[in-house]
């Protein structure tokens, strides 16, 4: 889950009608608008207007699923933490920080570690900064990823780069969305083609921070390892899959992660970036197994609910291998771990 980048224009506003309805208003009087700005108007509307996580929300991101996925996200942060000299300047920051559980439990581990540097989350919904003041009470918030202070860092971003917007092409045209009989519909049909400058940007961001400052950032997310062609835009709701053009505004719009685009967009800005690695395989690698078996010898009633929660996680069936985990890191500090050579 993410912070959804806020579009460089308002979206429609004006009176008491619905977002939709003023969208395609906008539409008919301005005339078809790219994919792209549909995604960032759609996600800024749907980002700030509520908490769309959890049972009563439209879905569930892996550190609510267990702890565990926060507990080794942490141990991974603070190995690397450690064999890069333990810089007592370095801050944790996270993108897109959810309700605060993945921050909550990673800072768990990372301060029985030793780390005792400040917490700064890159959030811009109100609500879900509310959440946060309850799970990490000393965190500070940013609006955006060149807000954060000028110290190295270690940064997650889980499921926060899907919902940037995406731009799609059918051959040299770009695809819009229009309005047919005031309904919303594509201008083009036919094999498609996605790219993403605001995650370029995004990475590029991160990546010139951590070339400059030190540090490393772990991106975990939904996507594919080499760039390939193909629709991914979706839209989830209500814990299933909805149609994209349905509800604009009022449902959770996200397209798979180029991990190989962002991994060459991070190169180019000057760190190293490790090997791309199904999240299943990352976490076993690092201890998931025993972290669960020692959490159900502490609460045995409860060991059938970790054994569900780390096949969830970990199972190519479920989030393990659709989910993938890329790190990138100052090229002074060592690769952190998990990572097949």
């Amino acid at each position: 889950m993410a912070p959804r980048a806020l579009p460089d224009e308002p979206p429609p506003a004006g009176g008491t009608e619905s977002f939709g309805k003023q969208l395609r208003a906008r539409i008919a009087a301005d005339g078809p608008i790219t994919v792209e700005r549909f995604m960032a108007l759609c996600n800024a509307h749907y980002y700030a207007t509520r908490d769309p996580l959890g049972a009563a929300g439209d879905f569930t991101t892996a550190p609510e699923i267990s702890q565990m996925f926060g507990e080794i996200v942490g141990a991974a942060l603070a190995d690397c933490w450690l064999r890069a000299g333990a810089p007592a300047d370095a801050c944790y920051a996270e993108l897109g920080p959810g309700r605060g559980t993945l921050a909550a439990d990673a800072l768990k581990v990372l301060r029985k570690a030793g780390f005792d540097g400040a917490v700064h989350l890159v959030e811009t919904s109100p609500e879900l900064r509310t959440k946060h003041a309850g799970l990490v009470p000393e965190a500070q918030w940013h609006d955006a990823i060149d807000g954060l202070p000028k110290v190295p860092v270690l940064l997650v971003a889980n499921e926060f780069f899907d919902a940037l917007a995406v731009r799609q092409w059918v051959g040299a045209e770009e695809r819009r969305v229009t309005l047919v009989d005031d309904r919303l519909a594509f201008t083009a049909s036919g094999p498609v083609r996605e790219d993403s400058p605001e995650r370029g940007q995004a990475i590029t961001a991160i990546a010139e921070h951590i070339a400059v400052r030190g540090g490393m950032a772990l991106i975990v997310d939904y996507g594919h390892a080499r760039t390939a062609a193909g629709d991914t835009l979706q839209a989830v709701r209500d814990h299933g899959f909805a149609a994209v053009l349905d509800d604009p505004g009022e449902q959770d719009l996200t397209a798979h992660i180029d991990f190989e685009a962002l991994g060459t967009a991070a190169r180019i800005a000057g760190v190293a970036v490790t090997p791309v690695a199904d999240q299943g395989h990352w976490l076993e690698r690092l201890g998931i197994a025993e972290r669960a078996s020692a959490l159900a010898e502490l609460h045995p009633q409860r060991a059938a609910e970790f054994a569900l929660a780390r096949e969830r996680l970990c199972d190519a069936r479920a989030m393990g291998q659709i989910f993938k985990v890329m790190a990138v890191h100052a090229r002074a500090w060592p690769a952190p771990a998990g990572f097949a050579p």
